[in-house]
């Protein structure tokens, strides 16, 4: 038996029409069972307790982060391994990129991955650091951003972003769209009143980012959105620890 089946393995080694046949059913049989279960369900990802769109605010920080590619040195994405979640804290999510288009996994490291980076460091330690990153980080080779804290904030018109992404699937409803905009300032501005704004967006943080409470800047946006990353989904809730081991056990 073994003898046959050797003799027909050779043959369909040495026959290369009839191994491309096998090797594309076998392909495509494999290639049905992964993807055709995808048609059936809405969406891949389970959702978790805590995960909410990015305030307003947060988003126009994103947009900048993105603009000057700081995703190039920095991945939003900490892998299971020991070393990482030792360094980094743990690890990352599916659910926690959902609402990111695009999401910032990335896989180089120049700097550390600031998937939980939010409330590791104060805001005025963020604000040094863009300014001057060898003032607090001697070996850094980060480029300076002092200009982020000279620039007045100008992302355009926050309700139309929000509504595209709303249209993606990101969860914003009418009356977040319609606020977007005073939303972006009230975050900004320590003397107004953001009680509806923490209402809407759960976590959020209202306050003065950049030191500048006169003025509302890119540097203000930036930090607010680096101090968000990783805070929205406690790991240690009960309901989390749950999504957490039915994750791993895929």
């Amino acid at each position: 038996m073994t003898s046959t089946f050797l003799q027909r393995h050779k043959m369909i080694e040495r026959n290369v029409t009839l191994l491309a046949i096998l090797a594309f059913g076998a392909v495509t049989i494999g290639g049905l069972v992964e993807i055709a279960p995808l048609f059936w369900i809405d969406n891949t990802i389970e959702k978790v307790q805590g995960m909410r769109p990015y305030t307003p605010l947060e988003q126009a920080g994103r947009d900048i982060y993105i603009r000057e590619g700081c995703y190039l040195c920095h991945s939003q994405m900490i892998r299971p391994f020991r070393d990482e979640v030792e360094r980094y804290g743990h690890y990352s999510l599916a659910a926690e990129s959902m609402y990111d288009h695009p999401f910032q996994w990335g896989s180089k490291r120049t700097g550390p991955d600031l998937a939980r980076v939010g409330g590791k460091y104060s805001d005025e330690w963020h604000v040094q650091h863009l300014k001057d990153p060898r003032s607090v980080v001697p070996e850094s080779i980060m480029p300076t951003y002092q200009f982020l804290a000279e620039r007045d904030l100008d992302a355009g018109d926050m309700a139309a972003e929000t509504n595209v992404l709303a249209e993606v699937g990101v969860p914003y409803t009418r009356e977040d769209i319609a606020k977007a905009n005073a939303d972006l300032a009230a975050q900004a501005d320590p003397d107004a009143d953001t009680t509806d704004l923490k209402k809407r967006y759960p976590k959020a943080q209202a306050r003065d980012f950049d030191g500048n409470p006169k003025r509302l800047t890119e540097m203000d946006a930036l930090i607010a959105y680096l101090q968000v990353l990783g805070t929205m989904v406690d790991t240690n809730a009960p309901a989390a620890q749950e999504h957490l081991a039915r994750e791993k056990g895929r």
